[in-house]
């Protein structure tokens, strides 16, 4: 197998997709050498770009004929390093962006992998439906990498992530044979391969086609905003709220550092400055179930020590204060030119230690975090922001967050809740994992890529996945200690 592409193979993708969709110059691909994680740097040997699913599907029979690697690459909002392609060919499936059918009396809709989460609601508002998974990104993701992550969001603690709203997948082997996953009317027997599949960060293939699951928008929307003195009290009332049985449709923390940062951005979303926590508290259903869900929440908010609990009275209000929270991470641009994020899960009861943990570690590394998370099920996002360009800053970054991860470990929780392995979490898979299962893992790989060329060094440890001719380099030029 070789990744070397000659000016043949050039010509012949180019043939495919026309001379515009084919990009070979350095210049061209340093667009495409990180995601949105911007702590790693791998540039591909080339970037093609098909525009339709007979292209696609000529393009990965043209690359399976010869034996080159790939990588597929949706919109790039990925906070994992899983859509970096290290001197193999990235396939950008963003063109591929056509709703082919939307059957509202069915509840569900057909779409192509390019489709953005917020292009597809768009369509679907005039019917008073949407589709429910909303990763912060939305407003450029796309839904094949929503697949490729199994991605979630902050509603994802009431609606679900993304596999629990896909019905049936089109797949593109990295063979170049086609297949059908799933049941379009939402049936199963046998294997769950669409399971295996909605997950899989591009190492199974690519999805030509996805059938998703909709959602009937709630009668009524009720939109908080708590503040807290105290990170602990902010914590206490995250339990306090599903212990009571209230589901939310999303429960968000910001601490102080982010709530600074938001408020002194183009994001401002009318965040009390002064506060060291804020919980942002969703509930829907009918009227009145939605005014005693809120009437609730925001008792047990004030009896866990909040300030003040504010209630959004109108759609541009609750707006403002989402707005403030989705764009959170590119609020923090402003602090340095990289930015760390890490994807833990932990038991919400351990919430107040592992904060406390979290903050101990950063200062023990003389670096700053600031955390926004999806506390409802306790999904957390530490965030330092960093100057990769200072080997002992990044270097230190590296430290603490292998630190906070280990601590998440050690609590009882995982390395990832909705960004996926990737590059950056390849190395803490052993934490979590044991050689036999990490094995079942790469069969399981070898049962959809027996040549094991799509998205290559991605996911697992190569130690027990010996497939790659070499190891990933992590963030800040370290490589995993399981490296071998």
């Amino acid at each position: 197998m070789t990744n070397a592409l000659d000016a043949g193979i050039v010509d012949r993708l180019r043939a495919v997709v026309g001379n515009r969709h084919v990009l070979a110059r350095d210049t061209e691909l340093l667009a495409y050498e990180s995601d949105g994680l911007p702590g790693y740097h791998k540039r591909p040997s080339v970037a093609v770009f098909p525009g339709s699913r007979d292209e696609t599907v000529e393009v990965v029979r043209l690359l399976a004929e010869s034996g080159i690697q790939f990588v597929p690459r949706g919109a790039g909002t990925g906070l994992s390093g899983g859509a970096l392609a290290d001197d193999v060919v990235l396939l950008g499936l963003h063109r591929l962006k056509t709703v082919l059918d939307m059957d509202i009396a069915r509840m569900r809709a057909t779409v192509e992998p390019g489709v953005v989460n917020a292009a597809l609601n768009k369509r679907l508002a005039a019917h008073g439906v949407f589709y429910a998974p909303d990763p912060s990104s939305e407003a450029a993701c796309t839904i094949g990498g929503n697949i490729a992550e199994n991605s979630g969001g902050p509603h994802c603690l009431k609606y679900g992530v993304t596999l629990n709203h896909v019905l049936a997948a089109t797949v593109l082997l990295p063979d170049g044979e086609i297949v059908e996953l799933g049941d379009r009317d939402g049936g199963m027997a046998g294997y769950d391969l669409l399971g295996a599949f909605v997950g899989s960060e591009g190492c199974f293939g690519i999805a030509l086609d996805v059938t998703v699951r909709l959602t009937r928008k709630p009668a009524a929307v009720r939109t908080a905003l708590a503040d807290f003195m105290d990170v602990a009290d902010a914590s206490r009332a995250t339990s306090a709220i599903i212990a009571s049985g209230v589901v939310p449709a999303a429960l968000e923390f910001m601490d102080s550092g982010v709530i600074r940062v938001v408020e002194e951005s183009i994001f401002a979303a009318g965040y009390p400055a002064d506060a060291a926590a804020i919980l942002l508290i969703e509930v829907d259903g009918s009227a009145e179930s939605s005014d005693a869900d809120m009437e609730q929440v925001r008792k047990l908010c004030m009896e866990c020590g909040a300030r003040t609990v504010r209630v959004a009275t109108n759609e541009a209000e609750r707006g403002r204060l989402w707005q403030g929270r989705k764009k959170a991470f590119g609020a923090m641009g402003r602090l340095a030119p990289n930015l760390a994020v890490q994807d833990a899960v932990i038991p919400r009861t351990k919430l107040t230690e592992i904060l406390a943990q979290i903050h101990a570690i950063a200062d023990s590394h003389g670096v700053t975090v600031c955390n926004v998370f999806h506390a409802g099920d306790g999904n957390l996002h530490p965030n330092i922001s960093y100057d990769a360009g200072d080997p002992a800053q990044a270097h230190r970054v590296h430290e603490a967050m292998a630190a906070m991860m280990q601590a998440c470990v050690a609590a009882g929780g995982s390395i990832t809740g909705e960004h996926g392995v990737g590059l950056d979490k390849l190395h803490y898979m052993p934490l979590l994992f044991d050689e036999p299962t990490l094995a079942a893992m790469c069969d399981l790989r070898t049962v959809f890529d027996p040549e094991r060329r799509a998205n290559p060094g991605k996911v697992v440890p190569i130690h027990s996945c010996r497939e790659w001719h070499g190891a990933p380099s992590v963030r800040a030029g370290e490589r995993p200690a399981d490296a071998r």
